[in-house]
């Protein structure tokens, strides 16, 4: 096992690694920006270092300062959390050619499930379902065309790297085409430094499950079951749960199965997502996530297994230890991601000072966070400032818990995202499991509101 790891993240996913190290009685490095500096959570570490200013691509995402700081603390290994340099392959070959464990897949899983085309050709070798569409890159407008005309409009231009819904534009027509294809490029080139897209056909109201996996290097994978992440706004990701709502078993063990076959096919090790659409009896898997994700700790709840320690074990070389009829699923977990932006304003970010803060708690009640009284949310990083998980026995049950710990969450004098997902978990939609994708773009207008900021 590991001596030392160094956390290559910031905020509340470098709390929640830190904390599985400690509890695994692993040392611990973090690394931290000018900005970040004084934050309360690299206290917990039992060294930090700078390794730049306040902007990411000064500090966070300079790969040979976090490589550099690893040797100087002597670690092991290097857990990149999600974001920054999470799915960066480079970064994970430097972390290896240095002596350190990259605690994550293979460079080669990360380039072959991290290029989206690439990893569409896998999934069709591997017999798993993919949307019609584009093989590679497209080159040029004739070749779109062509494909857009083969596979019938709608179409969806997709960035082939990164995510979070950047790089993503729908053509409804053929005149529409050129224009979303050159705003997915010139998205995806300043978000991923990759401009390259590809069309596929877009599923006008699908449901967006993914299938969590853990796979080690003795051959072992297994599946936790799946999240429902439905509940989207403009690509991104609201609200998380499982089990899902709009699925039966036959459907759950279909893509559980699929999913495996992937990971295997990619040779894929350590955590991972496996993401599909869901439409009628049918679905299709769009994209692979090769890294920890933000809603992990939903699989966490209803398992009991802790994907952070899993994936720190995997990475030692360590069998996984259990094998998939060893996890059980138990109740249902919801988790909703809490933004610093005003919903009222067409979610403008809010930084600034936070003056007052009290946290939900209570039976089945997780929040993860790093903010605190007296911490001052910076502009420069993502607006996520931390996560409500509630685990209870029943969906209506899970509903109702986290109803009461939305209300009971202060942040004064910050706006966030907390006034939204009450009106959201409110909705007869919501309740009955009948959301897709497009749901809150599509119909937020009826809810008392907000309505204008989100129908905008």
């Amino acid at each position: 096992m590991f001596k030392r790891v160094l956390v290559a993240n910031r905020g509340e996913v470098a709390l929640r690694i830190l904390r599985a190290c400690h509890e695994m009685d692993i040392a611990t490095i973090c690394v931290f920006s000018e900005e970040d500096r004084g934050s309360t959570y690299l206290d917990l570490a039992d060294h930090a270092v700078c390794v730049g200013p306040g902007p990411a691509r000064e500090s966070y995402l300079k790969s040979d300062r976090i490589i550099a700081a690893a040797e100087i603390g002597n670690a092991d290994a290097i857990h990149p959390g999600y974001g920054f340099l999470a799915e960066d392959a480079t970064f994970a070959e430097k972390c290896r050619e240095s002596g350190i464990e990259f605690i994550g897949p293979t460079a080669e899983a990360m380039r072959t499930l991290g290029n989206k085309a690439a990893a569409r050709a896998l999934a069709k070798k591997a017999k798993v379902p993919t949307i019609p569409g584009t093989e590679s890159v497209i080159e040029n407008m004739e070749e779109a065309l062509s494909v857009a005309k083969e596979i019938e409009m709608p179409v969806m231009i997709k960035a082939v790297a990164g995510g979070g819904g950047r790089g993503m534009r729908i053509a409804h027509t053929f005149d529409e085409l050129e224009e979303a294809i050159t705003q997915a490029q010139v998205e995806a080139k300043a978000a991923f430094n990759d401009g390259g897209v590809y069309i596929e056909k877009y599923v006008e109201k699908p449901r967006h499950i993914e299938v969590q996996l853990l796979a080690d290097h003795h051959g072992h994978v297994v599946h936790l079951f799946e999240r429902d992440c439905s509940v989207q706004r403009r690509f991104q990701k609201l609200i998380e749960e499982s089990p899902s709502p709009g699925i039966d078993q036959r459907m759950r063990d279909a893509l559980c199965k699929a999913a495996i076959r992937l990971c295997k096919a990619a040779k894929y090790t350590n955590a991972g997502t496996f993401e599909f659409l869901v439409e009628g009896k049918k679905f299709y898997f769009i994209e692979a996530n090769t890294r920890i994700q933000v809603e992990h700790p939903v699989s966490e709840m209803i398992t009991g297994i802790d994907l952070i320690k899993a994936q720190i074990r995997v990475a030692a070389g360590e069998p996984l230890g259990f094998k998939q009829s060893d996890i059980k699923r138990n109740g249902s977990a919801i988790e909703c991601r809490i933004n610093a932006e005003d919903p009222d304003h067409n979610f403008r970010p809010c930084a600034g000072l936070i003056r007052h803060l009290h946290l939900p708690g209570g039976f089945g009640v997780r929040v993860d966070t790093h903010v605190h009284d007296g911490y001052r949310i910076s502009p420069r990083y993502d607006s996520m400032i931390g996560k409500i998980i509630v685990h209870q026995p029943t969906r209506e049950e899970a509903i109702r818990c986290m109803l009461r710990c939305l209300a009971e969450f202060q942040i004064d004098p910050i706006k966030t995202t907390v006034p939204l997902f009450q009106r959201i978990l409110k909705l007869d939609a919501f309740a009955n499991g009948d959301v897709d994708t497009g749901y809150i773009d599509r119909t937020f207008n009826t809810v008392p509101a907000a309505a204008e900021a989100v129908a905008s």
